[in-house]
């Protein structure tokens, strides 16, 4: 018997880079973090991204945040390379699809691009 709630895509983000300028980033963590920025530089993409990690509640269904100006075939493709680069995850209950950003994806971010500490720190 299949759980009402199906995970669609549940990517473990790891994001051990350093800040950038504190050591150089190996191939693999320079490809990673390529891929997620490159999600990110769409307008759409980052639109979606935004509501989904704004939305109070942590989570935001798909119905709530496809108004960004395009059909929803072009929301729900903007979606899944947001999932592929593993930035957010969806779950379906029922009919409907929920988003929430993937966990670590923020903090990781953020201390990627955070000054690097300075010696005398």
């Amino acid at each position: 018997m299949t759980n009402t709630t199906e995970l669609i895509a549940e990517l473990p983000v790891e994001i051990p880079c350093p800040p950038l300028g504190a050591a150089e980033l190996s191939a693999t963590d320079a490809e990673r973090m390529a891929t997620m920025f490159k999600a990110l530089a769409d307008p759409v993409r980052l639109r979606l991204f935004s509501r989904v990690a704004a939305n109070r509640s942590g989570e935001a269904s798909v119905c709530d945040i496809q108004n960004v100006g395009v059909s929803q075939p072009t929301v729900s493709h903007h979606l899944k390379k947001l999932r592929e680069a593993g930035l957010i995850v969806s779950e379906r209950r029922g009919t409907w699809v929920y988003c929430r950003v993937a966990p670590g994806v923020l903090p990781a971010m953020a201390a990627m691009l955070s000054p690097r500490e300075s010696p005398d720190s």
